[in-house]
């Protein structure tokens, strides 16, 4: 099995081909192609290979899929006693990636 650990967006991410991945949002249109170069982990039946900080001529090729948005958050503050409360929600969004092929 084929697999790489790659950084997007400050996170990591383990990756398969044929598999999908959710990063934080990119400004592409669905159906475009994607490079994820920042290849932390590569490994296959040869062996692994841990870069530092990334493998030399390794990447990821995806494409994305679709942009969505994760579940709803809520900020609560409260002043005991005041009468004061407020609550506020938000909903972060992310981009779906499909793993089409890593190279290396």
């Amino acid at each position: 099995m084929k697999y790489a650990i790659v950084q997007c967006g400050g996170r990591q991410h383990r990756c398969e081909e044929g598999g999908a991945i959710e990063v934080d949002h990119l400004a592409l249109e669905a159906g475009a192609s994607h490079t994820l170069t920042e290849v932390l982990l590569l490994a296959d039946d040869a062996g692994v290979k841990v870069g530092t900080p990334v493998v030399a001529g390794a990447q990821v090729l995806a494409t994305v899929v679709e942009h969505i948005k994760g579940p709803k958050l809520f900020a609560f503050r409260y002043k005991a006693k005041e009468r004061q409360k407020k609550r506020s929600g938000h909903r972060q969004t992310f981009t779906k990636l499909k793993i089409e092929k890593i190279e290396g």
